[in-house]
């Protein structure tokens, strides 16, 4: 499934043997040390990043990205425990498999926190960080389906009842533009029992979302990471009024608020995205 056609480059896809899980692996441009790895959050998986991939790769850079744990078309191995840290955990092994030494880092929704927990122990590795409705949340408080899931046994009533078609429809009556059919229906394809449990036990093991933002933003500001933070205005889940307070923890940010867009820019608004993400890679690649 692709979020739209990409004509960039081609995008190679294969499987990456890591931590007792083979996961999905999605590739393109050269083999470096230095690489655009993308980490997608709940309920996305590696097919989100397609069309970024291969722009990421038109202009020269390798890039990658991969199902997390029980998530899009990878099994979790018995044990795993389905927190920030394990997925943290997660991503830095799968990039000491991949060979990648430095990182430009790109994150939406729950790969977020997942991305940033990874970044925190390898600062001197990121080279940039994109962050698409998602990054540091100082006071924020959970969405109402998060308060939802967090509750033990509405949470999995409310996940075995949701249909394809309730799937589609109130994912589509929050998002001001819509999304693509085809985008919608991968990643209902993926939202199977496996990943409806992960989701469960991820969010309950997230106590406070915006609490580790000021240990974070204190870690980060002073290295004056450079950094691109995109997002949609009408977000019902992570509002926008956060876009602009991501400066607080990447000072030099450029900020771009996409008036017309929900909480997947990337789906809704994918021409829009990809231009402003390479002219920023690009920007970086010539500095």
């Amino acid at each position: 499934m692709n979020v739209s056609d990409s004509t960039n480059v081609a995008v190679e896809r294969s499987r990456l043997e890591v931590g007792g899980v083979s996961t999905r692996l999605v590739q393109a441009g050269p083999d470096a040390t230095e690489a655009v790895v993308f980490i997608h959050g709940n309920p996305g998986s590696a097919d989100d990043w397609e069309r970024l991939a291969g722009a990421a790769g038109a202009i020269g850079l390798r890039a990658v990205a991969f199902d997390l744990p029980d998530f899009g078309e990878t099994i979790a191995p018995p044990g795993f425990a389905h927190d920030v840290p394990a997925y943290s955990g997660f991503v830095a092994a799968a990039l000491e498999r991949l060979g990648i030494e430095r990182v430009h880092l790109v994150i939406h929704d729950f790969g977020g926190p997942i991305g940033l927990v990874w970044a925190m122990g390898h600062l001197d590795a990121v080279a940039s960080v994109t962050l698409i409705d998602t990054g540091l949340l100082p006071g924020y408080r959970w969405h109402s389906l998060a308060r939802i899931w967090r509750t033990p046994v509405v949470g999995e009533i409310f996940q075995a009842t949701t249909t394809r078609r309730a799937f589609r429809s109130a994912l589509s009556r929050k998002e001001p533009r819509g999304l693509p059919r085809d985008f919608v229906e991968g990643m209902y394809d993926h939202y199977d029992k496996r990943t409806r449990k992960a989701v469960l036990k991820l969010y309950r093991a997230t106590d406070d979302p915006g609490g580790m933002s000021e240990n974070l933003i204190a870690l980060f500001a002073p290295r004056d990471i450079a950094a691109l933070v995109i997002w949609g205005e009408h977000d019902p889940y992570l509002p926008s009024s956060f876009a602009p307070r991501q400066r607080d923890a990447f000072p030099s940010a450029e900020v771009h608020v996409l008036p017309a867009s929900g909480h997947w820019p990337y789906a809704d608004s994918p021409d829009t995205v990809e231009r402003l993400f390479t002219e920023f890679l690009t920007k970086l690649k010539q500095s």
